[in-house]
């Protein structure tokens, strides 16, 4: 089911959005990537521990996204759907807590982004299914947008790995399976 990120977050200053397909069940390939760990994924990991400091190369990407600084916003079978806030352009750890999904809807501290990070499966044809990465990121007031300058840059340089590291990691595993 594709969920509905114009509620979390509508009018995205960045949004990226990655899909790979798989002769697989959809909830075959579900958890197949709910297997893939940072560790999995070289650069992407690498990277993801250098923003997100004490971030263990051991954890499954499903379960970074349910913990702090992530705040999980709505969940289903076959699709998870995480918020995060604050100073993403910084190099020190500035994520605060939120305590759910109304505080991530109704963000506006001065200065901060909202960023939402969505994953789900859907049907593909015969015998196929996708996995689908959108993320997307909004600025609270013009102090954010100034700071989402320096951000896109990264995002534009980075963004292909979520497709090529993370995702085809659970693909290949989900047609192993097969």
């Amino acid at each position: 089911m594709r969920p509905d990120l114009d509620h979390w977050l509508a009018d995205p200053a960045i949004r990226v959005h990655h899909r790979r397909e798989a002769r697989a069940s959809e909830a075959e390939l579900w958890e197949a990537a709910r297997t893939v760990r940072i560790a999995d994924t070289r650069v992407l990991g690498r990277l993801l521990r250098w923003r997100i400091p004490g971030t263990q190369a051991s954890l499954a990407y499903d379960e970074l996204f349910r913990e702090p600084p992530f705040t999980v916003l709505r969940e289903d079978e076959q699709m998870l759907v995480s918020g995060l806030v604050g100073r993403i352009w910084t190099l020190r750890r500035d994520y605060p807590t939120i305590a759910g999904p109304e505080e991530f809807r109704s963000w506006s501290a001065p200065g901060t982004a909202c960023v939402l990070y969505a994953n789900w499966v859907e049907p593909a044809g015969a015998d196929r299914a996708a996995l689908i990465s959108e993320t997307r990121v909004r600025a609270t007031d013009r102090d954010g947008r100034v700071g989402l300058r320096g951000v896109r840059a990264l995002v534009a340089a980075f963004h292909p790995l979520i497709g090529r590291e993370a995702l085809d990691v659970a693909v290949r595993r989900a047609a192993d399976r097969q």
